[in-house]
Order: structure tokens, then sequence, then C-alpha cells
């Protein structure tokens, strides 16, 4: 990475948070965390972070689907990073045709839980970051 990166992590799973924020700050970047959709819309227009890194499920069930339609709104040009542990627990993936520009769900890319440090990494580079 070219600069240090502003990330914004949402999830209402503290230890997530404190294991991703570890592998970021090693990576130089500035790490906001929110765990609540209101609490990550107003860093958004406060902070405006480079990037998002949110959950699926929080407090509703579709949480991180109504944040990333938000965010999105807010500042089209914002990579976000949707990640979930739906596939483990329903069996459900999610397709590219899911995220893509015309898809329903506006993430730039789904993770699966866990999120592996070399996979986040790897997506950083193929979003330009």
């Amino acid at each position: 990475m070219m600069k240090s990166l502003k990330v914004l992590l949402v999830d209402d799973d503290v230890d997530f948070l404190f294991q991703q924020r570890l592998n970021l700050e090693q990576l130089d970047c500035v790490v906001l965390e929110a765990t609540s959709v209101k609490q990550a819309l107003a860093m958004v227009e406060k902070d405006r972070p480079d990037v998002a890194i949110i959950d699926l499920m929080m407090d509703q069930m579709d949480d991180g689907f109504v944040l990333a339609h938000h965010m999105k709104k807010m500042r089209p040009g914002m990579p976000v990073i949707m990640t979930t542990a739906v596939t483990q627990v329903t069996g459900y993936q999610f397709t590219k045709s899911d995220v893509s520009d015309n898809g329903w769900i506006k993430a730039d890319v789904i993770l699966s839980k866990p999120v592996r440090f070399e996979q986040l990494k790897a997506e950083f580079q193929k979003l330009g970051l």
C-alpha cells in the first residue's frame, strides 16, 4: 500500500474487531471501529474512511445490506467489504452476480468468516488500495 489507509471496521463481535484491528495495524492502517449501523454511518460522514469492512448480521439480520446501501449512497467510490458467517451457518453461498453493479448487494466484496488476513490483503490489492 502506498499510503496509510483509513479503514472502518463495523461488527458487533468485539473479538472480530480486535483481531482485525491488530492485522490492519500491521499494514499501517488507521482503524476506526463501530458496533452499530448508526455509529458506522456517523463515522462515514465525519471521518471519511477509505474502505469499510462490515458484518452482514448485527442487531438485525439485514444490517449489513442496509449499511452497505447507505454507505454507497453517501460515498459511491468507497469500497465496501462485507464479512459474514452465513455460509457456515446456512450453506448459502453468495455469487459474483449478487455483488455486481446491478446486483442486489451493494458491497464490492463478500468474504466468509473467519476472514484470513492474507485473503483480506489480496482483496485490498484487487480493489486498488
